[in-house]
């Protein structure tokens, strides 16, 4: 029977739901197994940490043991929290172009790099920041996935899970590569536009994908990578050219 089994009646609040509703269902109903669990862990944290401190003659060793389970406590629903929080881009719940557009300004402002957002060029595509600096100039876009996805290069083509990612890679590179021209011949300094995309989601490993000429990572190694990925040397004067005509050729985007 498709999209179900003549055996096993279906959930309808499943029923139409998408991966990240069901996704976010599932946590909530998994929400008591999660806390037994850490229960259990902070009651075996308690007793390990007290033998240890009789073991160790530590004064007050229930104490001791009372906070080491506390400590076990905390640290387990602290990372239940991040993971949780993880998928927030991929569920709707935040914009990973505000996480981002923020991690960039935090990270590259003090080097004296611009930082533009939510900009479309004319009949393009729109990216969700353009980043000029002293290093050069990127485009910068953001893309959430499933947790559960793994985000690789095989044989210098870029996969997302077992869907390729080859029409992401060239709709980012034409981008980069219209978005070049129309600075250059509108600034008159010749640059070249470097394409990346920050990952909210999924695994990224290494700790950064490179394949069809886009770099990937996650968003809080973005102003890193911009760094480190310096190719030209920009006066100031010229970065302020290049980030005055690009805010003048380039739509901002609602």
């Amino acid at each position: 029977m498709p999209n179900g089994s003549i055996y096993v009646p279906q959930d309808d609040k499943f029923k139409w739901g998408t991966p990240s509703v069901m996704y976010e269902l599932r946590w909530r109903e998994t929400r008591s197994e999660r806390r037994r669990r850490r229960h259990f862990m902070a009651g075996a944290g308690l007793i390990l940490f007290t033998a240890l401190a009789f073991y160790r003659s530590f004064p007050l060793p229930f104490l001791i043991g009372l906070l080491g389970g506390g400590a076990v406590w905390v640290v387990d629903a602290f990372v239940s929290w991040r993971m949780f929080e993880a998928t927030a881009v991929w569920r709707g719940k935040r914009s990973g172009a505000v996480r981002t557009g923020r991690l960039l300004r935090r990270g590259l402002g003090k080097h004296g790099y611009r930082v533009l957002d939510g900009r479309a060029v004319p009949g393009k595509a729109s990216i969700d920041h353009l980043v000029i600096g002293p290093g050069g100039v990127w485009i910068v876009d953001n893309e959430a996935w499933p947790p559960d996805t793994h985000i690789a290069a095989y044989g210098g083509k870029l996969f997302f899970g077992e869907r390729s990612g080859t029409s992401v890679a060239k709709g980012l590179v034409d981008a980069a590569t219209t978005m070049a021209e129309m600075l250059s011949r509108e600034s008159g300094i010749p640059i070249a536009v470097t394409p990346l995309l920050a990952v909210h989601g999924g695994h990224v490993k290494p700790p950064f994908v490179s394949a069809e000429g886009l770099t990937l990572f996650l968003p809080r190694k973005a102003a890193r990578w911009i760094l480190g990925d310096a190719h030209v040397d920009l006066s100031q004067e010229q970065v302020e050219v290049l980030a005055r005509t690009a805010a003048r050729i380039l739509r901002r985007m609602s």
